[in-house]
């Protein structure tokens, strides 16, 4: 996820890392959340639940993400944001950063 700048309370574990990708599966109970950060690199989620994700983006500025299992969504580097779980139970997502 790159250039933390807040911790959050979701949990990351790394599955893969090498010179070209890194693969980290984000797990959040209710209400977790990432913490403010901005991808330095492209990046790929693959949501692992059916459910919402809240994001906040700068100005405080809130949507929510509907997220289907195993549906990938795509997004570029650079926007700040953090990522919180709105759901009433844990969830999960893949992240897929592209470093070269």
């Amino acid at each position: 996820m790159c250039s933390e700048n807040t911790a959050g309370s979701s949990i990351p574990t790394i599955f893969i890392e090498n010179d070209r990708t890194r693969v980290t599966e984000w797990r959040f109970q209710p209400g977790d959340n990432t913490g403010w950060h901005r991808h330095e690199y492209d990046y790929v989620i693959v949501p692992l639940f059916d459910g919402r994700l809240e994001i906040v983006t700068a100005g405080d500025v809130r949507t929510v993400a509907e997220l289907t299992t195993g549906v990938p969504y795509f997004r570029e580097l650079g926007v700040e944001h953090d990522v919180i779980n709105a759901n009433d139970f844990e969830c999960a997502f893949l992240e897929v950063e592209f470093l070269h």
